[in-house]
């Protein structure tokens, strides 16, 4: 198959004498706005990630199968990919591990007050807090129980929490002790101390959380998106952390980089840009489910 790989793999060049090895010819672009090493016909494969923003799929006449570096599809026109029967894979399992740590250190970081304690030493200040909360005994809700969702409650199963999934799919992963469908949200976010998001974004899920879901949370909650901004309206967010919210936190956002918002000044709220998914073992993990897919064409 004659393969473009882009620089959104990075360990790329260490593969591919690889590749060649397996009867596969290949080229590499390290920056996918660029302007291809080749002509669009005759690429028959694609390993990378927002190319298609840059390239329209249209020209990649005999394209039949991409390979993402990411876990969501948002950068890719999937209603032509499955007209033309091109194969597709997302990069499922990569990311879910630092993910989920990520989660469980934000809500930790919250409940034990983590940003005073970090202001009070920079003041040398000397100050106890007695009023910390405990992850153990927390009802979390995740919404979307997929690699990251399971990663997800597995961690906050390990700290004596109660697990509830919703999901378009009930999943048969041990650590969700109930399961609800996408149509009883409420249901579900009524019942949780902590909501995680690590569902994609659709023209379903799209403002999913608004002023009618936040009303359905309970006061003195906590929700963390790792997931997509859009998931979010931002202005009814604010509005629930300034009413009834505990907190939040939030790696994704509407608007990337976060401009000027409330959301950066507010106390309860963890702010990091879209890093969630960073983490040392990414690469290996990244690789192996790019040469695994491969073998399988």
């Amino acid at each position: 198959m004659n393969i473009l790989i882009t620089g959104a793999w990075q360990q790329a060049l260490e593969y591919t004498d690889r590749l060649k090895e397996k009867g596969h010819e290949v080229v590499f672009l390290q920056y996918e706005k660029d302007s291809l090493p080749c002509e669009y016909e005759w690429v028959e494969g694609i390993i990378g990630n927002g190319i298609f923003l840059s390239h329209s799929v249209e020209k990649f006449t005999n394209l039949r199968y991409v390979q993402l570096t990411s876990a969501g599809y948002d950068r890719v026109p999937m209603d032509y990919i499955k007209e033309k029967g091109i194969t597709i894979h997302n990069a499922r399992g990569v990311y879910s591990a630092p993910m989920a740590e990520y989660a469980a250190a934000g809500v930790l970081s919250l409940y034990k007050e983590q940003k005073s304690f970090l202001e009070n030493q920079k003041k040398h200040i000397w100050d106890k807090k007695r009023n910390l909360k405990e992850l153990c005994g927390q009802t979390v809700c995740i919404v979307g129980c997929g690699s990251v969702g399971c990663e997800c409650a597995k961690r906050f199963q390990a700290f004596g929490c109660n697990i509830t999934g919703v999901d378009l799919y009930e999943t048969g992963y041990e650590a969700f002790s109930c399961m609800y469908t996408m149509d009883r949200l409420k249901e579900a976010l009524e019942k949780a101390d902590i909501v995680v998001l690590t569902l994609p974004l659709t023209n379903e899920t799209r403002h999913m959380m608004n002023k009618s879901t936040f009303a359905s949370m309970k006061a003195g909650s906590v929700i963390v998106n790792i997931a997509r901004g859009a998931l979010i309206k931002t202005e009814d967010l604010v509005e629930a952390l300034e009413e009834k919210l505990f907190g939040a936190v939030l790696d994704v956002f509407e608007e990337e980089p976060l401009g000027d918002s409330p959301l950066w000044d507010m106390e309860h709220v963890i702010i990091t840009p879209h890093n969630s998914f960073v983490g040392s073992g990414n690469n290996k993990r990244m690789s192996e489910v790019i040469i695994n897919n491969l073998e399988n064409v």
